[in-house]
């Protein structure tokens, strides 16, 4: 790696291997020099010059970026097989990792209309548009089980760990909004019961569909609208000036999830999938319907009671989440109706 400046002083001590999956393939010229460096000890006099730099001039919504940032935020989360804990908050890694940010947070505000009116567009999602749902009537009418297999495995990459990046908001909130999204999360971690989790009960979906529900393990597979959409809930998360737009995506998620849960239970019973695999959906349906009325009277309502400048980020974060979701649809429907279907991941699952 050519644009990193690597000390000869000796590193910090290493300390014990995460447990966590393995590091993702790089995908250009950021991910590497992340990708590589984190195979070694992090040094205090390292420095990311040609990737920073890289970092400023990435597709917003590319692969290189989003690998990177996944990468990054992931060191928050499970970390990496033989990757040193250090990294987490190691001072080059979080300067390289700010750049992306700054890249990707500018591409979200210029390509949303943004506004105030946080009422108005929570209003809006609850007007479903008549192509709603285009993905998983795909699936229905003309779908193929490699293309529904390919739906899960894009979305294992957050499913798996649902609920953690909107814990980070927890600290940032205050009395009311506090407690009430707290209720919230405390259905999404199964109400205490390990076996309930909204994410054990999507790893059971992927056992079901024949997929290894191992935490991050198709990370190399899935594509940048996907890693796009946890990345945008890890930035909101970790930064306590964006928590207003955590919250709006958070909300803007539990109104839509509901009918959105409800047309995919559908898919799945269609493909003859049985209880097992469809109870991560049908537990949205009821779940949903009322964690959306307490988002947006308890968490939105009394977070902008106390901190009215926040309502353009709360915007920002509605907007931004329907901003992605939009993308990652495109993109199955753009492979999946093709003249000669192809795969959405970056390489089919036959070959994984």
């Amino acid at each position: 790696m050519t644009d990193s400046a690597v000390s000869e002083t000796a590193p910090h001590p290493a300390a014990p291997p995460a447990a966590g999956p393995a590091l993702p393939e790089p995908r250009g010229q950021v991910s590497e020099a992340i990708v590589t460096m984190l195979a070694r000890s992090p040094s205090p006099s390292w420095t990311f010059t040609g990737p920073l730099a890289a970092a400023r001039g990435a597709d917003p919504f590319g692969d290189d970026l989003h690998l990177a940032l996944h990468v990054c935020y992931e060191l928050h989360y499970q970390g990496f097989e033989d990757v040193d804990p250090a990294w987490e908050w190691d001072p080059s890694l979080l300067e390289l990792r700010g750049g992306l940010e700054r890249t990707f947070v500018t591409a979200l505000r210029d390509g949303t209309p943004g506004g105030g009116d946080v009422d108005a567009v929570l209003d809006d999602l609850l007007t479903e548009p008549a192509d709603a749902g285009a993905v998983p009537r795909q699936l229905r009418r003309s779908g193929e089980w490699w293309q529904l297999r390919e739906y899960l495995v894009h979305r294992s990459i957050y499913h798996l760990k649902e609920a953690d990046p909107h814990a980070w908001v927890l600290p940032r909130l205050r009395g009311r909004a506090k407690a009430a999204l707290v209720a919230v999360e405390f259905d999404e971690f199964g109400g205490g019961r390990a076996e309930r989790m909204h994410s054990r009960l999507f790893a059971d979906l992927m056992e079901e569909a024949g997929l290894d529900p191992a935490y991050g393990a198709y990370a190399d597979v899935v594509t940048a609208p996907m890693l796009a959409i946890t990345n945008m809930m890890s930035l909101f998360g970790l930064h306590r000036s964006l928590r207003g737009a955590l919250v709006g995506h958070f909300a803007a998620a539990e109104i839509t999830t509901a009918p959105s849960a409800r047309r995919f239970a559908r898919v799945l019973r269609h493909f003859g999938v049985g209880e097992r695999g469809t109870r991560f959906f049908t537990e949205h349906i009821e779940a949903d319907a009322v964690h959306e009325q307490v988002l947006r009277r308890d968490v939105v309502g009394n977070l902008l009671a106390t901190d009215p400048h926040l309502a353009a980020d709360v915007v920002l974060g509605v907007q931004a989440t329907g901003l992605l979701e939009q993308h990652l649809e495109d993109h199955l429907l753009d492979c999946w109706q093709a003249d000669v279907p192809r795969t959405s991941l970056r390489r089919p699952l036959s070959a994984v």
